[in-house]
């Protein structure tokens, strides 16, 4: 049985703020399914609920030497879906507001990366694979690789990096090398980018595997458009390199099930999905009609999102066309206002809903009919595979995830080919004529409805990426 170590910041449902937290809680479960020991390491946060807390037992406590420090550490497990989560706790580094944000999150990371390497012989769990993820776990790579590769039961752990975000790498002067990350000079040259610390650029270097959440954007990180200052030491490293599709949680995002939705329904009974419509339609007092086409976006309101086009041609697409739109997110704030003027313009068409809300979420996704998100760069992404769960036509660009998991609709006799509207430029322009053409589609009953089938029975569970993964790690049996 292969023995698998997950390293990373966040897992749904215990702390999360996004799509690495989504990836940490359904993954390893769908790994157990395939055979796997899969056991997941993430730090004990102040934001982790008493529910789950009450959960867990004390597995070991001892103490943490990181560069001058001697720092109390103590393992806590929990086992959810076949899979034992240990929580890394420490008041100190871990009871904050936020899961980051801090001016001390180096250190804070760095201990955690450092507890991980002591909790592996404290815990008698020696994983034939250590799978660290973004940043934040980059120096349990280092760590091992460095520090402890040397040592009694370590010299045959094999280290993957997986990398979701690119544009954040854990960047620092090199004056906290042996200061707070406990290197030295040694380290110097592994460590080093253009003159400081960058944890990212380190994994990648140290790990013997490194992965990304999509095909496509493992081949676009090797590029400088994408590569965010990194193309050029991954290309150096593309050997290792590989790109697995993230899934979703089928039990999570179930429309037929989902107790935060008014009415359940699946693809066999997708009739029912109007009425979801209707009931948001009354709670955000728009006009309720079942014949207008309702359009969502859900996410960040920042401009690598595809939000700056988005505000090229909403304006104009709302008040030619006989639509509706709902919006849920916030960010920039000049994002924030055209969104909100434009709700003040078409207070019959468009409502807008600066924050974030889970439960909100899959609401608007059960309810709309056609998804926006045009995207200029997305590592995986994960709302496009939300939305075609719930049955919702996806426009999106080519890019990333995006491209790997949505395929441009067409017929060819009755036969219907892709999954949703897609676009390759970075455009307004292509992003307007791609809606209208969803738009149009959509007021055709008969053709709505066999694309609606055909996107609500995609599959984008974790199964298939488990085997990938599975793959991936057996390559060091070879």
């Amino acid at each position: 049985m292969k023995k698998i170590l997950f390293v990373g910041a966040e897992a749904m449902p215990f702390a999360a703020t996004g799509g690495l937290g989504d990836v940490l809680g359904s993954l390893p479960a769908a790994l157990s399914k395939e055979g796997a020991d899969v056991r997941v390491i993430l730090p004990l946060y102040g934001q982790v609920k008493e529910e789950w807390r009450a959960k867990m037992k004390t597995e070991a406590v001892f103490t943490v030497r990181l560069a001058w420090r001697e720092l109390y550490c103590g393992i806590k497990s929990l086992k959810k879906d076949g899979v034992i989560y240990y929580f890394v706790d420490n008041e100190y580094y871990f009871k904050r507001d936020t899961l980051y944000g801090s001016f001390d999150d180096g250190e804070r990371f760095a201990y955690f990366s450092m507890a991980v390497m002591e909790a592996i012989e404290k815990l008698d769990f020696y994983p034939d694979v250590l799978h660290a993820h973004d940043w934040q776990a980059a120096l349990s790579v280092v760590y091992l690789k460095c520090l402890y590769q040397s040592k009694a039961g370590y010299g045959d752990i094999r280290s993957v990096f997986t990398i979701h975000n690119i544009e954040y790498q854990g960047q620092y002067n090199f004056g906290i090398l042996g200061d707070v990350f406990g290197l030295d000079v040694a380290q110097y040259e592994l460590m080093d980018f253009g003159g400081c610390i960058n944890l990212m650029k380190a994994a990648i270097v140290a790990a013997d595997t490194v992965s990304t959440v999509s095909p496509r954007y493992a081949e676009e990180i090797c590029t400088p458009a994408y590569g965010k200052g990194l193309d050029g030491i991954l290309r150096e490293n593309r050997y290792k390199l590989c790109g697995i599709l993230n899934g979703i949680d089928y039990r999570y995002y179930n429309p037929a099930k989902d107790p935060a939705i008014p009415v359940n329904y699946s693809w066999r009974a997708r009739e029912k999905k109007p009425e979801n419509k209707l009931a948001l339609q009354s709670a955000l007092d728009l006009p309720m009609r079942r014949d207008v086409p309702l359009l969502a976006v859900i996410t960040r309101l920042v401009a690598h999102k595809g939000v700056d086009i988005m505000t090229e041609i909403l304006s104009k697409l709302t008040g030619e066309s006989d639509i509706q739109l709902v919006v849920l997110g916030c960010g920039d704030e000049r994002f924030e206002h055209y969104f909100t003027e434009l709700a003040r313009c078409f207070p019959d068409k468009v409502r807008v809903l600066l924050k974030y809300d889970r439960d909100l979420a899959k609401q608007i996704y059960a309810a709309c009919d056609i998804f926006l998100m045009p995207s200029k760069s997305e590592p995986c992404g994960l709302a496009q595979m939300i939305a075609s769960r719930y049955g919702a036509i996806p426009v999106v660009r080519e890019t990333g995830g995006l491209y790997d998991s949505i395929k441009g609709y067409w017929e060819e006799g009755k036969r219907i080919h892709g999954n949703g509207f897609t676009f390759a430029g970075y455009s307004g322009a292509e992003l307007y004529e791609r809606t209208h053409a969803a738009i149009a589609l959509w007021r055709n009953e008969a053709k709505r409805d066999r694309l609606m089938s055909k996107i609500m029975r995609t599959n984008f569970s974790w199964a298939a990426a488990a085997r990938d993964y599975l793959a991936m790690y057996d390559q060091f049996n070879a």
